[in-house]
């Protein structure tokens, strides 16, 4: 066996200086540990930013040995060459650890990290760092290890070291491994992980034989040479899927802009005619004209100017009508006297991400107006409340939109002083008000526990209905109500977690004004029922600056409460947060600190990774304790709603789950709600922000998903 484990390392270790032969890089699997690589070891290979992979394997490892057990794991590429990774281990999945006879079960919640170092040229190898089970109170499987890879034909090739201690050994010392792909569906896995040798395979069903929604792989091993484990074969099962369509990478990035054709200079005896007309817009009237002696050029002159300016009626009138049938509210379009071109809406069907919304109304402009090179100016509201800004040319973005090169746009959260009185607009007033209709949302509440000695998973969920009627500018009430549908045994009345169950009533019940002051500052003020944190009347304040171009953002929420019941309990809340957008990358940094709800002071900071209009978080918070958590938040309803008429049913923009341990303690008792922020169904970053993405920056970096909404949905 010394012989096997000598040839394979000595391969491997070889391979990492050999020149890359292979065109297409092999497909890579998860592991029993939850990172990419063989059943033990880890590759250097890392999952595709944006892709998650949920997976279950039998094998579990405790007190030295493998037996069957069970393991989940959820892991994700988060950035590019970042993977993490959540993991549950467990003896069994409903024993109570409590009871007599199981004390000797384990349940363990850790998380995995794998990097891969950027700057090596891909046809030299591949270099990662990781570690397994960071954190937490007890740490039953640490290990830390460095790795490189290499692909060579249809093999990858993989040898690394790293130190650990568990009782197995697993991971302690060196370690290698071989995986081979025949076939894109199959490949046969050998590897030492420095205690044994361990044999096996993994076969892949194609993402295009699952409607390409996912791909799913089996894997198994089938051979180990180790005395520390009750059986030969052990099996898993992966699925693996994009967090969603509409990330960054899918879209093609605009092409830049050519330099502009610089012109020699015009000979002296140029006129000014000339002049004006190489720069007049075409079709319109020229603004600039030389008197005319001759009274059938003036009868001509003036018969154009009124052709003209009855082909911009019926333009911005069909333009209106093409909004108004794409669902949005609040609309006015106008032409002004220099024929520039004005579009004021609301949105209220692309409730996933404002910018779908921007997207198609700027391709309607080119639609119905075909030709010429008209200014225009959109601007996006909510409830009256100004957001956003667009200034440009039609035929600069008609141009973006044919040939995909970066249209010249001026994006501002604030609207521009210009002007409107001169414009005629199509209409008198707006169409369709946003105000006094009802709408309708409903969404899962979930309350959950994981790997507690209860079990691996309990939880109690209910179906929560929303209902928001805005009432005038900046103003509406939101009531939340919700059904209890289904619990676990220990959800259940009486049991251990019935005061965390969802119970069925009135969650919340609120009014709400919202203003926009000058230098990017907004504000609101809710009044009303708290009952999702017990059953409390209060007031919150929150105000938002947001600097120009939005990466830069200052939030302070205050709070006030009462019990509702009883005058026994009275709590303040204060919370302050700064937060950095780093557009190009879907990322954001955010660090809050103040007075949580349950009265612990201290601070949180947190790290999302956008992906489209979903995103997977990682957080640390240090209050009454120190905890670590992940989570991620996706949409639940279509990328474009129903029409809002009378009313108006839709699912939830946004729906979040996330798992948090303890850590630097010596046990890992459940966390009550430590550093907790109050959530509202109506809020500034949610309701009126675009979920913290209304800015030039962000539009400035997703310009190519403007261009795909358009073609999209016109």
């Amino acid at each position: 066996m010394i012989n096997k484990k000598t040839t394979l390392a000595t391969v491997c270790a070889l391979s990492v200086s050999s020149p890359l032969l292979a065109d297409e890089a092999i497909s890579h699997g998860i592991a029993y540990n939850g990172f990419t690589g063989i059943f033990h070891t880890p590759s250097a290979e890392v999952m595709d930013k944006g892709v998650v992979d949920i997976g279950y394997s039998n094998q579990l490892e405790i007190k030295g040995k493998y037996t069957d057990g069970h393991n989940f794991t959820f892991s994700a590429g988060l950035f590019d060459g970042l993977e993490v990774t959540g993991r549950i281990t467990s003896s069994t999945m409903h024993d109570v650890l409590f009871s007599f006879g199981n004390e000797g079960q384990i349940r363990d919640l850790s998380f995995n990290a794998k990097y891969q170092i950027p700057f090596i040229p891909k046809d030299w190898f591949s270099v990662a760092l990781g570690a397994k089970d960071i954190g937490g109170a007890a740490n039953n499987y640490e290990a830390f290890y460095a790795v490189a890879s290499k692909q060579l034909w249809d093999f990858r090739f993989s040898a690394g070291i790293g130190t650990s201690d568990t009782l197995t050994g697993q991971l302690d010392g060196a370690f290698a491994g071989i995986e081979y792909q025949p076939f894109s569906w199959l490949s046969v896995l050998a590897e030492h992980d420095a205690e044994a040798f361990n044999l096996g395979a993994r076969v892949t069903v194609p993402k295009e034989w699952l409607y390409d929604i996912a791909t799913v792989s089996f894997n198994s091993r089938f051979y180990s040479n180790t005395e520390l484990a009750d059986d030969d074969t052990y099996w898993g099962i992966n699925i693996s899927m994009p967090l969603s369509d509409e990330a960054q990478a899918n879209y093609t990035k605009p092409k830049p802009a050519p330099e502009p054709v610089v012109h020699t200079a015009a000979p002296a005896n140029t006129t000014s005619e000339l002049t004006v007309t190489n720069h007049s817009n075409p079709g319109l009237p020229t603004t600039v004209k030389e008197p005319s002696t001759n009274q059938a050029e003036t009868t001509n002159s003036a018969t154009a100017t009124i052709t003209t300016e009855q082909n911009n009626n019926h333009q911005i009138h069909n333009l209106k009508n093409s909004l108004v049938n794409d669902g949005f509210e609040n609309i006015r379009v106008g032409i002004s006297d220099n024929a520039k071109i004005i579009v004021e809406f609301e949105n209220s069907v692309f409730n996933r991400n404002e910018i779908d919304a921007l997207g198609l109304v700027l391709g309607r402009m080119t639609e119905n107006f075909a030709d010429g090179n008209n200014e225009f100016i959109v601007r996006l509201s909510k409830q009256d409340i100004p957001l956003l800004q667009v200034n440009g040319r039609l035929d600069n973005y008609r141009r973006f939109i044919d040939e995909n090169i970066t249209p010249d746009l001026m994006i501002s959260t604030q609207f521009s002083g210009e002007n409107t009185k001169a414009v005629k607009w199509a209409g008198n007033e707006p169409s369709t008000s946003p105000y006094f209709v009802p709408r309708l949302s409903f969404i899962p509440s979930l309350a959950t526990t994981y790997a507690t000695e209860l079990g691996v998973y309990d939880y109690s969920l209910a179906l929560q209905a929303d209902l928001h009627m805005p009432l005038w500018q900046g103003a509406g009430v939101n009531i939340t109500g919700q059904v209890n549908v289904a619990n676990s045994d220990h959800f259940e009345e009486g049991s251990f977690f019935s005061n965390s169950r969802q119970e069925t009533g009135i969650k919340r019940a609120i009014a709400y004004q919202t203003f926009a002051l000058p230098f990017n500052i907004y504000n609101q003020t809710q009044i009303g029922l708290f009952q999702d944190y017990f059953d409390f009347m209060g007031v919150t304040n929150e105000t938002v600056w947001q600097s120009p171009t939005g990466r830069h953002k200052l939030k302070a929420k205050l709070g006030y409460f009462e019990y509702k019941d009883y005058n026994t309990d009275k709590r303040d809340y204060s919370v302050y947060s700064y937060r950095y957008l780093w557009a190009e990358k879907d990322v954001s940094f955010h660090i809050t600190g103040g007075q949580f709800w349950n009265e612990d002071t201290g601070y949180k900071v947190e790290t999302k990774f956008w992906f489209g209009d979903a995103n997977i978080a990682l957080s640390y918070s240090d209050t009454s304790i120190e905890k670590v958590g992940i989570s991620f938040s996706i949409p639940l309803t279509s990328r474009k709603d129903m029409n809002a008429g009378n009313w108006q049913v839709k699912g939830a923009k946004s729906w979040t789950h996330a798992v948090s341990t303890r850590i630097g303690e010596s046990h890992n008792a459940l966390d009550t709600g430590s550093a907790t922020i109050l959530k509202s169904s109506i809020d500034l970053d949610n309701t009126f922000l675009n979920q913290d993405r209304m800015s030039s920056s962000y539009v400035y970096a997703h310009l190519a998903r403007l261009k795909e909404a358009y073609e999209t949905y016109k």
